[in-house]
């Protein structure tokens, strides 16, 4: 019941949005080259369904690709930094500077490296995608409870037991929070990449439609990024639950004594 409960408040959001968008195209006469009707944009849907999965498909492939990436580099790249502080001081300022470049901007530079290939797609969605991982792991580990890591100290663990056994388990609420982030952002990477070369994908589709004035089609891959994008959210949060229920009971808990 409690779940029921919980699907209708973005159900009836969802309703009320669409309602708002017929009010607005109807009571202002706005024309359909720049705000079609929402059940133009379903009909299109309907009409081009293999076409824009078979796009989705492309974009999901390399979201995921560089989203894995930010996974495998970033997780380890946090551990170091809060292993070492010698390397804390000399890669954070780095990191941080390295988010204050438009990837809009850097994109063709990476294009021109690597080619036209997966490859500049994956290092661009990677760019976008890994740094709220690696902050957010960060705080993580940092937030374990010195009165616990002296116990584990009077208990001989050695650095690495520490870590194992007390920082990251400690730290995966925080992981977790930085992979939700990070997902979403990867997706948003993906555009990105296609924006500056690629033949095929959503963002090219995207390209493609703006060009030609296409607003119902832009509206329909708006749609397809928006469904791959909640479905990797939701997809990180379910393994969040499973891997940490603890931290899913308390947080329900904490929703429902607030509601």
């Amino acid at each position: 019941m409690q779940r029921l409960s919980g699907l209708a408040y973005p159900l009836a959001a969802v309703v009320g949005a669409v309602v708002l968008w017929y009010a607005i195209v109807i009571v202002f006469h706005v024309p359909k080259y720049i705000l079609p009707l929402p059940g133009a944009v379903y009909q299109r849907i309907v009409e081009d369904w293999t076409f824009l999965m078979y796009h989705s498909g492309i974009t999901l492939y390399e979201t995921l690709g560089g989203f894995a990436l930010s996974v495998i580099l970033g997780i380890p790249i946090a551990i170091a930094l809060v292993a070492s502080r010698t390397l804390d001081r000399a890669l954070m300022p780095w990191l941080i500077l390295s988010q204050t470049f438009p990837k809009v901007a850097l994109a063709p530079l990476i294009v021109v490296w690597f080619g036209l290939g997966l490859m500049p797609k994956l290092l661009i969605t990677f760019l976008v995608a890994f740094f709220p991982i690696v902050i957010s792991t960060v705080v993580g580990l940092r937030s374990a409870e010195r009165e616990m890591l002296e116990l584990a100290e009077s208990m001989r663990a050695t650095r690495l037991q520490m870590f194992w056994h007390f920082r990251i388990p400690l730290a995966l609420p925080n992981i977790f929070a930085g992979l939700k982030v990070s997902v979403a952002f990867a997706v948003v990477g993906a555009v990105i990449a296609e924006w500056v070369g690629a033949s095929a994908g959503l963002g090219y589709l995207l390209m493609r439609a703006n060009a030609n004035l296409d607003t119902t089609l832009l509206f329909a891959v708006l749609a397809a990024l928006m469904v791959i994008g909640v479905v990797l959210y939701y997809a990180v949060e379910i393994l969040e639950r499973v891997s940490i229920p603890w931290h899913a009971v308390i947080r329900l808990a904490d929703t429902a004594t607030t509601a």
